[in-house]
Parts: C-alpha cells; sequence; structure tokens
C-alpha cells in the first residue's frame, strides 16, 4: 500500500491508494483519506464523495437540479470494482459508483481536494466514509 502525507490548511491528509485511478470525474473512488483522524473517501482527483440520506439501498434519487450540485460519480458498466464497490444503474442508463450500496456524490461547491463544504447540508448530504 502506497502513503502520501499532503500538509492541508493545518491538517494531515493521508491517502491510500486502494484503484487505478480515472480520467475526469467517473470511475471507481480510487483512494481513502483520512483528515484529523477520520477516515473518508475520495474520487480519484482526491475530491470528498457524499452519500445522500434519501437514497435507498442500491438506488439514487438525486436527478436533474439536485445532480448539478450533487453529480453522481460514474462508472462503465463492467468496471471492475474493490471490495464493497458497486455499480448502480441511473434513471437516465449510467452507472454510478455506491459503496456498500449508497451511490457517491461529489459536491459542486468543494474547490480542492479535502474540501468537505457538503457534509450535512440540510441534514441529508454526509461526507462518505468506510
Amino acid at each position: 500500500m502506497m502513503l502520501k502525507s499532503l500538509a492541508l490548511t493545518g491538517a494531515t491528509l493521508i491517502v491510500s491508494t486502494m484503484a487505478a485511478s480515472a480520467d475526469g470525474h467517473t470511475g471507481a473512488p480510487a483512494v481513502a483519506g483520512e483528515i484529523n483522524g477520520k477516515s473518508y473517501l475520495m474520487d480519484a482527483h482526491k475530491m470528498t464523495l457524499y452519500t445522500f440520506d434519501k437514497d435507498k439501498n442500491g438506488v439514487s434519487n438525486c436527478y436533474d437540479a439536485c445532480a448539478e450540485k450533487w453529480p453522481p460519480l460514474l462508472g462503465e458498466d463492467g468496471t471492475t470494482l474493490t471490495e464493497f464497490y458497486s455499480l448502480v444503474e441511473r434513471k437516465d442508463g449510467t452507472w454510478q459508483v455506491a459503496y456498500k450500496g449508497q451511490p457517491l456524490y461529489l459536491w459542486f461547491k468543494d474547490e480542492k481536494p479535502g474540501d468537505m463544504t457538503g457534509d450535512g447540508v440540510k441534514g441529508v448530504w454526509h461526507t462518505a466514509r468506510p
């Protein structure tokens, strides 16, 4: 396991590689990280991933205006994912990466790796944690 340590606004970000990285914001989450002793999930660009309380196991309920603010982490059908990750089919026929059945999203206001400004939004969005 490869470990990297990065300074991040007074906190330490520890990153461990879990899967091959992907282009853009598609593909399986590539890393799990830690800030201030709390682990969380990140995409291939180390951007924080989130879960939505209104989703059901294996079903996304975030579309249209919701998906503009909370872009789903997309993958390709047939992609081999590591343990606990899966793909769920969205209503539009695309595939979204899920962790333990919970679809994963990015937040449009996060600007750089380590940002977690979506955590707690409207009481239904939460940082995805392993």
